[in-house]
């Protein structure tokens, strides 16, 4: 194989992957988060999670993004490893519609594509021109390569070493599945192997027969984009990952096993779809059929172990034992339903509101140790739950808007007003620790150190502040209006504090007792654990106004 035909063959794919990434997010651009809703809420059935899986893949265009997409729910509590199957069913069913795509022939047209689309995108002031032109200038670009990769083929027919090579893909299966894998894992996209695979099929290079392992092989390759995912993630994560792994694993194992044991297997594939083709007056190109036998083996391969979802979560159980102790995402005490009866609903969002806090107390006393220990861990934690903060404040807002005003007393209504400002001062509070969370990133980046009166006054706050944030949870749950005098002298306490250790680290700093860097961290640190108790008080402030309008 010359220089030459490598640096076009390279070049074919790079144009075909680029292309590939351009249209599908312009793809996912035009959709919105719609394709993220689907995901999140239409899974609850394995059949319904096939469907979505399906039907996103087929139009971002990539089951590896998609497979990345589960990962990450089932990492952040939104899916559970069922669900997560079921939709990397679906995932692999609906990349096959890129080889469909490809197997049209349509690269005479590539140039037009890119043209159309490349004028919409550039020059176009309206957004969904713009996504509809990176749409067709992906598409133009990815067939552009596929022609790239195709023409640079053309020389290989002559080599008698390549075409023996490629020949050994039939008679010795196990091959072509691993020369799948490998392409795949290295490119990270089964469409891209099928890219070139059409491309040595189109030529003559290769065979039917032969590419059939290839295909197998690349449902095996494109596993490793989940893996990779999955790795720094959760213990749930890890198994969507393993079950990815394993069904697409059973599902070629399968088919390779029959390839060896049942003679001249992948011709009477070939005759079964020819005889399809030939219902509806149509012959196939060996392209076509390729494309076809993706497809096919995708949905058998799905429709084979969709009843066995249960055992498959069993087994990854398994082979990576263990749950994690994560936080369920989302609202955990109200729906939607709950809108019949707005009474009860209101006080069902007062246990919503008690759990959103104690993510948050959690998070600040969590950055107690994250910054007076160093460790790294966590930052990490705290800014997942400040994530989780966010969604139960955006879940929360809108199912109080959504709460019928008219069918309530006056009391009712004030309740709910107060709710908005508890929530409001919740999330800052949540913000607060994030921002504490960056300031121990900061200090780790940077080696910052401090003094022993410098980490002596940091503790004292950070405990200061936890008391008063228990103190603070128990009033707006147990409506103890004892606490409230207790808070907002703590806030004023507080402030006394804030200027007392301001006024200590400056004079530390003055003698260089303190440097600069670990100063201004000391002095940020202060201002956000001040600012907490301001929140606090604003709620103590909030419930005292709404207990005294009840007298």
């Amino acid at each position: 194989m010359s220089f030459n035909i490598i640096i076009g063959l390279f070049a074919g794919l790079s144009l075909f992957v680029f292309g590939m990434k351009l249209m599908s997010e312009g793809l996912q651009k035009t959709a919105g988060k719609k394709l993220r809703y689907f995901l999140e809420i239409l899974t609850t059935q394995p059949i319904m999670g096939v469907l979505i899986g399906t039907g996103v893949t087929a139009i971002i265009q990539s089951s590896s993004a998609t497979t990345v997409m589960v990962v990450g729910f089932v990492n952040a509590g939104l899916m559970t490893l069922a669900q997560s199957i079921g939709v990397i069913m679906g995932a692999n069913i609906g990349t096959t519609v890129t080889a469909q795509l490809i197997a049209f022939k349509l690269g005479d047209y590539a140039y037009h594509a890119i043209t159309v689309g490349g004028f919409a995108y550039l020059f176009s002031k309206k957004k969904k021109a713009q996504y509809f032109g990176q749409i067709l200038l992906g598409f133009g670009i990815l067939f552009l390569g596929l022609n790239t990769m195709s023409n640079t083929m053309l020389p290989l027919r002559d080599s008698i070493y390549f075409v023996t090579l490629m020949k050994k893909f039939s008679v010795f299966p196990i091959f072509g599945v691993i020369a799948g894998i490998f392409v795949t894992a290295l490119i990270q996209s089964s469409s891209a192997t099928f890219g070139i695979l059409f491309g040595l099929v189109s030529t003559g290079i290769l065979d039917y027969q032969a590419g059939i392992p290839i295909l197998l092989g690349s449902n095996i390759g494109t596993t490793i984009t989940a893996i990779l995912s999955s790795v720094g993630a959760n213990l749930n994560a890890k198994k969507a990952a393993a079950a990815h792994f394993t069904f697409n694993v059973l599902g070629a194992g399968l088919v390779i096993g029959l390839l060896y044991i049942i003679p001249d297997f992948a011709n009477k594939i070939s005759v079964f779809l020819n005889s399809l083709f030939k219902l509806f007056g149509r012959t196939s190109s060996p392209e076509r059929l390729l494309a076809n036998t993706h497809t096919l083996f995708n949905i058998v391969n799905t429709l084979i172990w969709l009843p066995f979802i249960g055992f498959m979560v069993k087994f990854v159980n398994k082979i990576i034992p263990g749950q994690d102790d994560s936080i369920k995402r989302g609202l955990y005490y109200i729906d939607d339903r709950m809108l019949k009866t707005p009474t009860l609903a209101i006080e069902q969002v007062r246990n919503e509101i008690v759990r959103m806090f104690e993510i948050a107390q959690s998070m600040v006393c969590e950055s107690n140790n994250a910054f007076l220990k160093q460790d790294i861990d966590f930052p990490e934690s705290i800014k997942k739950k400040e994530d989780i903060v966010n969604e139960i404040e955006e879940d929360l807002l809108q199912f109080l808007t959504k709460i019928p005003q008219s069918s309530l007393s006056d009391v009712d209504i004030k309740v709910i007003d107060k709710y908005f400002a508890i929530i409001d001062a919740i999330e800052s509070i949540a913000d607060d620790a994030d921002d504490i969370a960056d300031l121990t990133i900061y200090c780790l980046e940077n080696k910052v150190t401090f003094s022993d009166e410098a980490y002596d006054s940091l503790e004292n706050a950070f405990e200061f502040n936890c008391n008063l944030l228990r103190q603070a949870i128990t009033l707006v749950e147990k409506q103890d209006y004892n606490l409230i005098d207790i808070i907002l002298e703590g806030e004023k306490t507080m402030d006394r504090l804030q200027l007392q250790y301001r006024d200590s680290h400056t004079k530390r700093m003055n003698i260089g007792k303190c440097e600069l860097n670990a100063g201004i961290a000391y002095l940020e640190v202060i201002d956000d654990l001040e600012h907490v108790s301001d929140q606090l008080a604003d709620i103590a402030h909030c419930i005292a106004e709404s207990y005294l309008s009840q007298d």
